[in-house]
């Protein structure tokens, strides 16, 4: 029988995340190529859970990331305070011709029958030059930590973030802290400097130190070379593609005390159907099924990784955690941007099977 998560009782820092902050261009449902103007959503995978748990669920949160001394770091930097999020930052002078540069991520909207489109400019970012060394954590870690969690999309950025991801989660455990990563697998990121190979070496390293995995089977397959069935040969919302996986990730990661992910099947760039599943010390726990209308899909899953670490650090049962991670990542999509605008309230009514009447 898998051992039981332990998660340390309140005190301290209830999460911080190490990874990348960006900034977001969003021309809503206009393609880039005819755009005229943009919202800037400020973003990141792990930021996105620190921001999401603080705002949302009252939590106490800290970024560990790059800053860089110029006014798009200005920008990024008074999002993070607005969000409730406390930074650790190992900073960066800004030369103008060279960087280093806070990265940038484009992403329209689409809209029905046309899929969003997501492309970056991560040339000179400031978050790849992290390593090893550049991190007190001694200072992040010293008032208490409860859970510390970072990702696959920070860890393909350079040949050093991966260690000082491992870094980190040395340092976490020492304190005492509950690991998470979530897996992202961006083929995009990978292949400029490895590709699967080097993604699988890497983030195996990684999953060496880590308590709960975030990710699906192709996730589970590219990013830990995991062997699976072929993704597209059963439903999305089928279950048991991930969870025939999930003997294997824990046969080679005995520490992996929990794996969960998001079931998404996409009908329209405005219509996804949408579920969840989780498998948490030998408990299999499935979320509903609901229809969403989308808003914007991006960081949905960001928003389900942090309403299950919610439940998970409140004492919820893994039962209750992950219906918590469904129904915030469902609230998350019919928002604009990658970050949280839900109360605590309305994750509750819906996980409990709440409608979208009017409130008065």
């Amino acid at each position: 029988m898998a051992t039981a998560l332990k998660v340390p009782p309140p005190g301290g820092f209830d999460l911080v995340s190490l990874g990348a902050l960006v900034h977001r261009l969003d021309p809503g449902v206009v393609p880039f190529r005819k755009a005229t103007r943009c919202d800037i959503h400020v973003s990141g995978g792990e930021f996105n859970v620190a921001a999401n748990l603080a705002d949302c669920f009252g939590l106490r949160t800290a970024i560990v990331s790059a800053m860089v001394d110029y006014p798009i770091g200005d920008l990024i930097a008074e999002r993070v305070r607005a969000m409730g999020v406390a930074p650790f930052y190992h900073r960066f002078a800004h030369d103008g011709v060279t960087g280093p540069n806070m990265a940038t991520v484009y992403s329209d909207l689409g809209h029905g029958v046309r899929p969003p489109v997501v492309f970056y400019n991560r040339a000179h970012e400031a978050a790849a030059r992290l390593k090893p060394g550049d991190v007190d954590w001694k200072a992040v870690f010293g008032g208490g930590v409860r859970w510390f969690h970072s990702g696959g999309i920070f860890a393909a950025l350079s040949a050093t973030t991966g260690a000082l991801i491992v870094e980190g989660m040395t340092a976490a455990k020492a304190a005492g802290a509950v690991t998470s990563f979530d897996l992202n697998y961006r083929e995009r990121l990978w292949k400029t400097w490895g590709g699967a190979r080097q993604a699988a070496a890497t983030i195996g390293r990684i999953v060496e130190h880590v308590d709960v995995l975030v990710g699906n089977e192709e996730d589970l397959q590219h990013g830990l070379g995991i062997p699976g069935p072929v993704a597209a040969a059963s439903s999305p919302l089928d279950a048991a593609a991930f969870l025939s996986m999930i003997e294997r990730v824990t046969e080679r990661y005995p520490n992996v005390r929990a794996v969960a992910t998001t079931l998404r099947a996409v009908r329209s760039a405005n219509r996804h159907t949408w579920s969840a599943v989780a498998w948490v010390a030998g408990e299999t726990c499935t979320a509903p099924t609901c229809e969403l209308d989308v808003h914007d899909r991006v960081g949905g899953g960001d928003g389900f990784a942090s309403g299950f670490f919610y439940g998970l650090l409140s004492g919820a049962t893994p039962a209750e955690a992950v219906r918590l991670g469904w129904a915030h990542g469902a609230l998350l999509t019919t928002f604009p941007g990658d970050t949280t605008m839900a109360t605590l309230e309305q994750v509750r009514a819906f996980a409990e099977g709440g409608s979208a009447r009017i409130q008065r």
